[in-house]
């Protein structure tokens, strides 16, 4: 092996690792921030949950507690589609920000 092949291969190694220690830096900030979120997806729908159950024991009728019932129903689905959404979206981030220190490498291969 010549001399500059292993210059260029130690090289490419040392970007690889790298780029291997940012894209872990950048995985380990994204399930920071995935955990924050459904920690504080966790603690409304606990909340909600409370208040919707609160409501239902001061209920004066039937009808009253099914209405109470629905909109909580109606509630929580909508959170649930806006936080599946927005997890999402941070998966997608934290896929883009991961491959991110790998795209030169990548371009320099092709």
């Amino acid at each position: 092996m010549s001399e500059t092949t292993y210059e260029e291969f130690s090289k490419y190694g040392k970007e690889f690792a790298d780029s291997g220690l940012k894209s872990l830096a950048s995985l380990s900030k994204g399930a920071q921030a995935i955990a924050v979120e459904a920690s504080e997806y966790t603690k409304k729908s606990l909340e909600a949950g409370s208040t919707a159950f609160e409501k239902l024991l001061s209920a004066k009728s039937f009808e009253d507690a099914l209405g109470i019932q629905t909109d909580y129903v109606k509630q929580s689905y909508e959170s649930f589609v806006a936080e599946a959404t927005r997890f999402g979206d941070l998966y997608s981030e934290f896929a883009r920000e991961a491959y991110k220190p790998f795209e030169g490498i990548v371009a320099k291969a092709r």
